[in-house]
């Protein structure tokens, strides 16, 4: 998509790579431009201010923007920060799905960085975090719209062929909402430092009311959220593509 000049400065822009999560640019530079032939020229650096989970930096060398996304520093947990898993998920859902940015390589080669990574397409557009863009006017009738595309898009992911597009395999639909229920108690009481009543009659309402088991499955984005989707930033309506697919499942 093109962006005009009117409305560059709502683009979600990155920064100073954060102290710490610098990445080595002259290994990467080597490593991405024998398998990337358009990437040419000195590669800069940069990272978007968002995300501590896994981290997101913006790479561009001359006119060619990517991005790349890898685990945290200091992560250990084997089912989170699954990078191939991720790249395995946009890369069966990119034909099928339009707002699913596409996936361009991934690197298992922990020489490179020291850690798995990916990269994929850089989708320029507006990304609400806490604090909208200066310039931006969320009036009523706005969100309204936004809503509405918010939710259908959302609606569009659960009702597509996931068994078409080769995700028949992930995860486990079968009891879902029961182990997301027993998990989550069950965390809650793990890290309890005081009673906290409402969670617990919460907590009792789910597991008395939840609904039995289906034996219809979709995919869901699992972190689905305004700060997970970028807009169109001349129309606040349109979804451009929607972001972090690491919790994906069925």
């Amino acid at each position: 998509m093109n962006i005009s000049s009117h409305t560059e400065p709502f683009i979600d822009h990155a920064g100073h790579v954060r102290s710490g999560e610098e990445l080595d640019t002259a290994r990467l530079s080597d490593y991405l431009q024998q398998r990337i032939p358009e990437l040419r020229g000195e590669l800069v650096i940069e990272q978007f201010p968002a995300g501590f989970s896994n981290l997101t930096y913006l790479l561009r060398a001359g006119d060619v923007e990517l991005v790349l996304r890898r685990p945290p520093i200091g992560a250990k947990i084997k089912t989170a920060h699954d990078m191939s898993r991720e790249y395995r998920i946009l890369s069966h859902l990119h034909p099928v799905y339009k707002q699913a940015p596409r996936p361009i390589l991934f690197c298992e080669d922990e020489s490179v960085l020291g850690i798995p990574f990916y990269v994929m397409e850089r989708v320029r557009g507006l990304i609400l975090r806490a604090r909208p863009p200066a310039g931006i006017k969320l009036l009523p009738e706005v969100l309204r719209q936004l809503s509405r595309s918010f939710v259908q898009t959302q609606i569009e992911l659960h009702s597509f062929d996931y068994k078409a597009a080769g995700l028949s395999d992930l995860g486990h639909a079968t009891g879902y909402v029961s182990r997301q229920i027993e998990g989550w108690t069950k965390r809650y009481y793990n890290a309890r430092t005081g009673e906290v009543a409402s969670v617990e009659r919460v907590a009792k309402w789910l597991q008395d009311n939840q609904p039995a088991s289906s034996t219809r499955a979709s995919l869901i984005h699992n972190d689905y959220k305004y700060d997970n989707i970028i807009l169109d930033p001349s129309d606040l309506s349109r979804v451009l593509a929607v972001l972090d697919w690491e919790m994906a499942t069925r």
